[in-house]
């Protein structure tokens, strides 16, 4: 009797042990993915007041505008800036480290930094009104920590993909996670110096994240589920900091990146491999999106690689080079304008411009580069890393800086891509995310 009474006791210690272990495991989950965030101290300084916006808000947000070329579809923008640049609406400060662009779709700007080891998401309204945040997961804390990949807005998520390889799916309204994959654990997925760094491409059910695994080269996920559509072997070479174009035309639809060294196209649909090229870069890195124009397709990379057109043949299954020049865009990317593009060295200095067609550089000065463009309403902006902001007319005969400013507010590297949103121009740096109103 008294060994039993005994063996009762030493149940209930080992039973009340598993539940105390049990209870504190789970408060520090909650208190890690609800509370933790909490903490981080964000502060807004807006220097006008609200600001009422044109009521026809955009429903999904991506990387580098609707279709990647870093075009954004404005009108009646400022083709001048006033003495000492734009007026400054607002800035928020305490972001934390980070080189990612504001996603902003149905009012709201989405935008992530590193806190300690966490990527934390930040939400804030137009007039920069702080909303809601969140501990999404580990983000990476390396060479150049913080998150590098930029927000997918997309049917009523988010979509987050850290520089550690875990790509998220969260609630538009609640930030609730739905799903979430580790592309390197489960696709035999390859981490890189600077850190996995793509900004996620949604097609219609498919979200396209390169693992860069032999393998498992590129992969379709379910964007509702997370479960895993195709998986493609492609070069079986490395990520190389790509985010992925979409094309359409063709029988097929097509997926274009970069991986190590080379320039590779999958059917979107299956992800049977339809062309390879080799196109060599200095350190393996090629950061720009292809930019894709009636049947041809752009690519640019840094450190000496270069500008490269191809011919897309074949109805989308074959293709081939149309040129290839020395203008080496590092990580700043590419516009076009008309007959010609824009855009700035890296090894080869200066901001270029050079003729779609040919390849021929019509022009190229020894300012504002390395840089990031984009453009609007017949304007480029240019954003040096020297903290230059710049507004450049495109004139294929001549360089014509018309206005510029420097960007004082922020820490670390100037190299967040600029994004135009209802004639606000917004310039993250940092931990500081600024907007300014140019219209």
């Amino acid at each position: 009797m008294k060994k039993a009474k005994k063996i009762i006791l030493i149940s209930l210690l080992i039973l009340g042990g598993i539940i105390c272990i049990a209870g504190l495991l789970f408060w520090r989950s909650i208190s890690r993915h609800d509370f933790k965030a909490v903490d981080v101290p964000v502060t807004a300084t807006v220097f006008e007041g609200s600001r009422t916006t044109n009521g026809t808000q955009n429903t999904m947000s991506q990387w580098r505008g609707v279709n990647r070329d870093g075009i954004y579809h404005e009108t009646g923008l400022l083709k001048e800036w006033p003495a000492g640049g734009p007026q400054l609406l607002w800035h928020v400060e305490g972001l934390g480290d980070g080189y990612t662009s504001p996603a902003i779709a149905n009012g709201k700007i989405y935008i992530g930094g590193l806190n300690n080891n966490d990527l934390v998401l930040f939400v804030f309204d137009l007039n920069g009104k702080f909303l809601n945040r969140r501990v999404v997961g580990q983000e990476w804390r390396r060479n150049y920590p913080g998150p590098r990949s930029t927000i997918a807005v997309n049917d009523g998520k988010l979509y987050v993909f850290s520089g550690t390889g875990t790509s998220y799916c969260l609630d538009e309204e609640t930030l609730n996670e739905i799903w979430k994959v580790d592309v390197i654990t489960e696709f035999g997925g390859r981490n890189i110096i600077w850190g996995l760094t793509e900004s996620p491409l949604i097609v219609d059910d498919k979200i396209f994240i390169t693992p860069g695994g032999e393998t498992h080269n590129m992969v379709a996920l379910n964007k509702h589920t997370g479960e895993l559509i195709w998986s493609s072997r492609g070069a079986g070479t490395t990520t190389a900091y790509c985010s992925p174009q979409f094309i359409t035309g063709y029988s097929i639809p097509i997926i274009v990146t970069n991986t190590k060294q080379e320039i590779v196209a999958f059917n979107a649909d299956n992800g049977d491999v339809l062309w390879v090229h080799p196109q060599p870069s200095g350190n393996s890195i090629h950061p720009n999106t292809p930019l894709y124009y009636n049947g041809k397709i752009l690519s640019i990379t840094g450190y000496g690689g270069g500008a490269w057109l191809y011919r897309i043949t074949n109805d989308g299954r074959g293709s081939e080079l149309l040129w290839h020049n020395n203008v080496d865009n590092q990580i700043g990317g590419v516009v076009k304008m008309g007959d010609y593009l824009f855009t700035s060295g890296h090894n080869n200095k200066g901001f270029a411009c050079i003729d779609w067609h040919t390849g021929e550089i019509k022009w190229r000065v020894d300012q504002l580069a390395p840089s990031a463009i984009i453009a609007a309403d017949g304007m480029l902006y240019v954003y040096s890393d020297n903290g230059e902001m710049a507004l450049v007319r495109p004139n294929p005969d001549r360089f014509e800086m018309v206005s510029s400013f420097e960007i004082t507010l922020g820490t670390r590297q100037h190299w967040a891509h600029p994004v135009i949103h209802d004639g606000v121009l917004y310039i993250r740096r940092g931990n500081v995310l600024m907007a300014y109103l140019i219209k």
